[in-house]
């Protein structure tokens, strides 16, 4: 069962939802919620913790050897990942349109048609997100300032429990959380109008994927000189590895391997292929921008553009040193999404299963996407070279 991925566990849990919510009797319905109730607690406390576990390490591993190389790397895959977030958005409020409608509230009628639980477990977080973002920045900032050690020990054990709590409870209970919600959904009478929309927006959002990956391969090839439908044909392997570990970092190796064969120098690739495993991640914004803005016009939320790129930067901050497990994205993203644009258990709930019925596409779009920021990067130097 360990081999069996998460990907076809969230889709037998979203079918046996919506069958078991036709014939389910009241008591069993309420077993789920109750639990359903209980794992969304827990969720709301983990939240802040994921948040200052991830970041503040990431921060301080990225800053503590700061040089013009890492600079420009850093700068130039954090501003590809705005610019897909703003090209995400851009697509998403101009084509959800004409197949979403704005006539349901999955918050309300939830919780109006759907048994209440039998108890509920009270899980105050021990900090708001917006805190939690704010200490880890210090943290993070602080440690690479003073290139310090015991501290960076202690955020690196506590990154480890993060991780290993994720992997150990958040994951295996995400099928039958994502059950749960199904189930819920079915008694509104909603599921399936969801389900539509649900195949809708990942038709849009692997077109989205393909055309970002041209884009970026256009922008390399035309500054490296080189014919980008070339370059992008030699990243396939680091593509289709990607589409199988669902993991930038345990793809490393063909995407070095392939970057390479682009002409990228050994000491470039060797350089920005890991570090941009860690904070490049277009693909994964791509998908929660679109997903997020399909939401929220489902439900009749604003989502004006002001609000979104906010949204996008922080989003851009926060994914960075997600854990190299399916979904991990979306758990470090989880935050935002609550604290900016107000999404409820139900509306992380269904982000989660959306995001990881389109993990692997958004991972091998981000391994793939690092090769052209090397050959960007080692253009960049070797100008600077010759000069």
């Amino acid at each position: 069962m360990k081999r069996f991925g998460l990907l076809p566990k969230i889709l037998i849990a979203i079918a046996l939802g919506i069958i078991c919510g036709i014939w389910l009797p009241t008591g069993a319905v309420r077993i789920f919620s109750t639990f359903n109730s209980i794992f969304g607690e827990f969720l709301s406390f983990i939240i802040p913790l994921i948040i200052l576990g991830l970041v503040a390490p990431a921060i301080a591993d990225i800053g503590k050897d700061a040089g013009r190389l890492l600079i420009q790397t850093v700068i130039l895959a954090y501003g590809f990942t705005l610019l897909a977030g703003i090209l995400s958005y851009g697509v998403s409020v101009t084509s959800f349109p004409s197949f979403i409608d704005t006539r349901v509230d999955f918050e309300v009628q939830s919780k109006a048609v759907t048994p209440e639980p039998f108890f509920t477990i009270s899980m105050p977080p021990l900090m708001t997100v917006m805190t939690a973002l704010i200490l880890a920045f210090t943290l993070g900032l602080g440690m690479a300032y003073i290139n310090g050690t015991r501290l960076q020990e202690v955020c690196q054990e506590f990154k480890d429990i993060i991780i290993k709590t994720i992997e150990s409870v958040i994951i295996p209970l995400l099928p039958i959380y994502i059950f749960g919600i199904f189930l819920s959904m079915t008694a509104t009478g909603e599921v399936f109008r969801v389900l539509k929309v649900f195949a809708g927006i990942i038709g849009i959002i692997f077109l989205l994927h393909i055309f970002w990956l041209l884009l970026l391969y256009f922008i390399a090839g035309g500054i490296a000189r080189k014919n980008p439908l070339r370059l992008l044909k030699n990243m396939l392997p680091a593509y289709f590895t990607a589409l199988g570990t669902q993991s930038s970092a345990a793809t490393i190796p063909v995407t070095l391997e392939q970057t390479r064969k682009n002409g990228v120098s050994d000491g470039i690739a060797g350089f920005v292929i890991p570090l941009c495993a860690t904070i490049h991640l277009s693909g994964s914004m791509l998908k929660i921008v679109a997903c997020a803005v399909a939401l929220m016009m489902m439900q009749g939320i604003p989502y004006g553009f002001n609000l979104f790129f906010g949204f996008i930067c922080m989003l851009g901050i926060t994914m960075v040193a997600a854990p190299g497990v399916p979904g991990g994205a979306i758990m470090a993203a989880l935050g935002v999404l609550a604290s900016m644009l107000g999404f409820g258990e139900t509306d992380q709930a269904l982000m989660i299963a959306l995001y990881i019925a389109m993990d692997s596409f958004g991972t091998a779009c981000n391994v793939t996407g690092d090769g052209a920021i090397a050959l960007i990067i080692d253009k960049l130097t070797l100008k600077k070279t010759i000069k």
